[in-house]
């Protein structure tokens, strides 16, 4: 029988504001788009539209509060 490593992978967390920033612009990207779908959107469609843009600025807001934090903890 082969041994198999169990150890976890280290928490390697020092590109984790590089990957938030493009998490955030792929979502402020989605958000502008869905506001150009609305223009040609049935009320049904809009109000989902408008439902997921609100969870999109949630969303970019966490994101943002998560790259003060990952600043602050590198400063440490």
């Amino acid at each position: 029988m082969s041994e198999h490593n169990t150890q976890p992978n280290p928490d390697d967390r020092s590109d984790n504001v590089h990957k938030l920033k493009h998490m955030i612009q792929n979502t402020i990207e989605n958000l502008e788009a869905a506001h150009e779908t609305m223009r040609f959107a049935s009320e049904d469609e809009k109000q989902k539209i408008k439902y997921k843009n609100a969870r999109r600025e949630e969303s970019i807001e966490a994101m943002r509060n998560e790259i003060k934090d990952e600043y602050r903890d590198q400063q440490h």
